[in-house]
């Protein structure tokens, strides 16, 4: 009778060399096959040129959604009263904290930054600090809302990150 460990490993034995010979098999195809070769460079143009037609699509539909996000928050109005507009930047400030330190909704999170900015005294100065604190996508997100914003002055904006010394160079 023949025991089991025999036949596990007559098996295993089986399904290596079938693995290897189709290894094998693929790469003699790869290296000999004119047509093949031709046929696996068609699909892995048609796979960048579908995920680059999907990232534009993803861009413009955060684009739109920025839009919205900015005239809403417009909409909404924003605090007068100095203790008022206090309190309200402390807790924008902390929730974008919060939203960013997760990475869930970046949109969400420049958001918050940006309503912080936006009852902050002097924004030029928050955007200092937000350069330094505030991760690069968020902080991407939060340019785009800015520059959506006509009636917020804030000089140019990200400026200290691109020629930063710490990113040493041709960093972006």
């Amino acid at each position: 009778m023949v025991q089991t460990s025999t036949i596990v490993t007559i098996s295993v034995g089986t399904v290596l060399t079938g693995v290897i010979a189709y290894a094998a098999y693929f790469d003699y195809k790869r290296r000999n096959d004119v047509n093949f070769r031709k046929a696996l460079k068609r699909e892995s143009k048609r796979q960048a040129r579908v995920a680059r037609e999907e990232a534009e699509i993803q861009g413009k539909q955060q684009r739109e959604e920025i839009k919205n996000a900015v005239q809403e928050a417009i909409e909404e109005g924003f605090p007068t009263d100095i203790e008022e507009r206090e309190a309200f930047f402390m807790q924008q400030i902390a929730q974008g904290e919060t939203l960013a330190g997760d990475g869930s909704d970046p949109v969400a999170a420049a958001l918050c930054f940006y309503k912080g900015l936006k009852v902050y005294p002097e924004p030029s100065s928050l955007i200092g600090i937000y350069d330094n604190t505030v991760p690069k996508e968020i902080l991407e997100i939060l340019a785009q809302m800015v520059a959506q914003d006509k009636s917020l002055k804030v000089g140019s904006f990200g400026a200290g990150r691109e020629g930063s010394p710490s990113d040493g160079p041709g960093v972006e």
